[in-house]
């Protein structure tokens, strides 16, 4: 009897301090995951494209676990990583963050109960629904790659398809319907891809250019931009990724409009401005690209976009520091004229690049002590005596170095071509960037820049392309 009277007042004790921690935590999620070891579990967030971690608890030998918070966590999709190290599960709160959990590691999804948050339990109520559909979707596809279009197999596969992804549809519609306001409806519709359109040319072929304009055209279609909690989640971030990374052919002059475009959209939307404009900018920032004058991306978004009147975020000191950067980039960017270098050679006299005669100027620019400028200076010293007589000269710059330095290097490596040095490095400051040496910049017959950030074994490719011309 002594027993059953602690019991009950052990239990009536939790229950008090359950009633306590409910009237102060704004947070309180409790979890029971049978099968899972005790230890640390640690809740991950999201915010455009990447996680952070958001809050930790420590969990029993039973799988019980209690997160509670002070403040409340930011509305979005959150993972929590649990003991052991290959087990975890997602949730998504919006101010309903006083719920339980409850399921077994062995399918958690799958056996997830959840009590007291609409936006987790319709998250676990569409992925059971999806997951049961998933097996047949999977060999339905296989047969599909396996047959051709016309033939009895694929027609069968094609049709099933079709009716899966119709009920899949019929699902989530009535969700919307019933909930239209919960964050769940605004996360799932801001993920879903436009549906695919098959237009034919008069032949009857598919247009596959107006099917990709199409799909491109109606890609935003889903977002709400003046819900701010989707930056929250994984949808913005991948969506931003693929409809510039992966929609979007790479090269600078298809990049820019695009970004340009989409940038300019959020403009209204403080959050989702402050976040394209930044993690597009980061994307083709010099030494961070590898697509051909990349960082003329970047000095379009810096001009145009952070400037202080738009960039909120950041202080006049910083953007003028970022307006300068961009400034000292742009006299170099691809299709612009290469500016001219003036200054003293290895013997003291004044050479120019706009003396040079040539159909084709390259301009190297090096350190002495760069290990990858000691490592390719004889192979561009190679190239430059095999294709001196076939209209391509070499003109030398080094930089971040000493006179010493720089003329004991040139005569190591027994230079063919013109080699210069301005200790005060007026002469090409502004003029040809450079961020990692070696940098090699290629000026066409018109002394316009056709190619940069090259490594030397792609200079030949790209002599024999401008002396077709």
């Amino acid at each position: 009897m002594k027993y059953f009277k602690f019991v009950l007042f052990a239990a009536l004790l939790l229950n008090v301090a359950v009633a306590q921690a409910q009237a102060t935590d704004s947070t309180l999620i409790d979890v029971q995951i049978e099968g899972i070891p005790a230890g640390k579990t640690r809740l991950v967030g999201v915010f455009g494209d990447r996680n952070y971690l958001a809050d930790s608890a420590v969990v029993d030998a039973t799988g019980h676990f209690t997160l509670s918070r002070k403040s409340p966590l930011p509305a979005g999709f959150y993972t929590f990583l649990l003991p052991g190290g290959n087990k975890n599960f997602s949730i998504l709160i919006d101010n309903d963050q006083k719920f339980s959990l409850k399921g077994k590691a062995s399918d958690i999804g799958g056996t997830m109960e959840v009590n007291g948050s609409l936006n987790t339990e319709l998250f676990y109520k569409n992925y059971r629904f999806q997951a049961a559909q998933d097996p047949e979707l999977q060999k339905l596809g296989e047969i599909l790659r396996a047959n051709p279009e016309s033939s009895p197999e694929f027609k069968k596969a094609k049709e099933r398809q079709d009716q899966i992804l119709a009920d899949r549809k019929a699902h989530l519609d009535e969700i919307y319907t019933r909930y239209p306001d919960a964050f769940f409806t605004k996360f799932k519709i801001a993920g879903q891809n436009p549906d695919l359109t098959y237009p034919r040319k008069p032949n009857g072929d598919i247009d596959t250019l107006a099917q990709v304009m199409y799909y491109r055209g109606h890609f935003w279609d889903g977002v709400d931009f003046k819900d701010k909690r989707l930056l929250y989640t994984p949808v913005i971030g991948n969506k931003l990724r693929r409809y510039i990374k992966d929609l979007t052919p790479q090269n600078r002059d298809s990049i820019i409009p695009v970004a340009d475009e989409i940038i300019r959209r959020v403009i209204p939307y403080k959050d989702y401005f402050q976040f394209f404009a930044n993690w597009v900018a980061l994307q083709y920032e010099n030494t961070k690209t590898t697509v051909m004058d990349g960082e003329g991306v970047y000095v379009h978004v810096i001009k145009n976009f952070f400037t202080p009147e738009l960039a909120y975020w950041d202080t006049p000191e910083d953007l003028a520091k970022l307006q300068k950067h961009a400034w000292e980039m742009e006299a170099s960017l691809m299709g612009k004229k290469g500016p001219d270098v003036r200054a003293l050679d290895v013997n003291g006299e004044y050479k120019s690049i706009y003396e040079m005669t040539a159909p084709i100027i390259v301009v190297f620019m090096y350190s002495p002590d760069c290990e990858h400028c000691q490592k390719d200076s004889p192979k561009i010293a190679e190239i430059a005596r095999n294709w001196k007589s076939r209209g391509v000269e070499f003109f030398g710059i080094g930089v971040n170095t000493n006179e010493a330095d720089w003329k004991a290097f040139v005569k190591k490596n027994n230079f063919p071509f013109t080699n210069v040095y301005d200790p005060t490095n007026r002469a090409i400051y502004a003029k040809y960037f450079v961020d990692i040496t070696p940098e090699l910049y290629v000026l066409d017959k018109d002394r316009i820049i056709v190619a940069k950030n090259l490594h030397a074994d792609q200079l030949e490719d790209v002599f024999q392309r401008e002396l077709r011309h």
